[in-house]
Parts: structure tokens; sequence; C-alpha cells
């Protein structure tokens, strides 16, 4: 899996605006000063998040960027995906004849990391900025965990 710095900042960069933000437009070198990521790099990544209708932009003076929907109805998928951030979790192109291995053949592992791609796309479309910002993340993803006889055996 790889998950690079442009999804991670995004992510960021939206949770401090939904923190920060309310009816009035926050200026992306607030967030940049909060969060520590460049502002010529945020106007990058709003530019997408503002094209895939995640936030609304406002010139001027008092200028900045607000949240188009409520944090509740922001999901972390959508925000990964405006900035065309995609999680892929095995070396195989999707439905391309060519496996893992560059041969049709795929590799012994490929199911369990085909697998861990989609718990993470169910895991990023369950989570919300409102989640991340009432801390309610942790534990989440605890559908499917071990239970303490099947790890004692």
């Amino acid at each position: 899996m790889k998950l690079t710095t442009k999804g991670r900042y995004a992510v960021t960069a939206m949770a401090d605006l939904a923190a920060h933000g309310g009816t009035a437009p926050i200026a992306l070198s607030d967030i940049a000063l909060r969060q520590g990521i460049s502002v010529s790099y945020l106007e990058q990544l709003f530019a997408k998040l503002r094209r895939a209708g995640l936030v609304a932009s406002a010139r001027g003076a008092s200028g900045g960027y607000v949240l188009e929907n409520a944090p509740g109805d922001t999901r972390i998928a959508d925000i990964v995906a405006a900035v065309d951030e995609q999680i892929q979790t095995t070396a195989c192109v999707p439905g391309a004849s060519v496996g893992c291995q560059g041969t049709s053949a795929r590799c012994l592992t490929h199911d369990l990391w085909d697998e861990l791609g989609r718990q993470i796309d169910i895991f990023l479309n369950a989570v919300t900025l409102e989640d991340v910002l009432a801390k309610r993340v942790a534990g989440m993803a605890a559908v499917n965990s071990p239970s303490r006889t099947a790890a004692a055996e």
C-alpha cells in the first residue's frame, strides 16, 4: 500500500478547515502555518478539492476556503480520491492480462494484498471528517479483529 503525502496532506488540511472553518473562509496560509504544509502545495491540493466539490473558494481580502458539506457528510475516501490518490496494494493493473509476476500468474499472496486494499477502501468510506475531529477513528477497523481464543490457539 502506498498512500503518499498528497493524500495525507489533503486529509490533514481538510480536517484543519473543518476544525477552524465554519461559515467564514479560511486562508490557505493559516492552514499552512498550523499544519506545516507549504502554501503552494496546498494551492495545488485545494484546486483539486474544489473541482471535486468538497470545498468552495472565496476571493478577496477575507477570502479563503470553506467546506461544501458538513464534516459528517465528507468521507475521507472522497478527499483521497479528489487529489488523484490511488491506494494500490498489489502490483497488478486492474483488468490487465498480466499478473503480479509479469506473466498471467499472480503472486502467492495476491489475494491477501487485494483484500487489504478492499478493507482500506471500506474503512476510508466509513470515516468522515467529523469522526476524525471527534477522535472516533481509533478502534473503527476492529470489525474483523481476531478473538482471544483464536489468537491463543
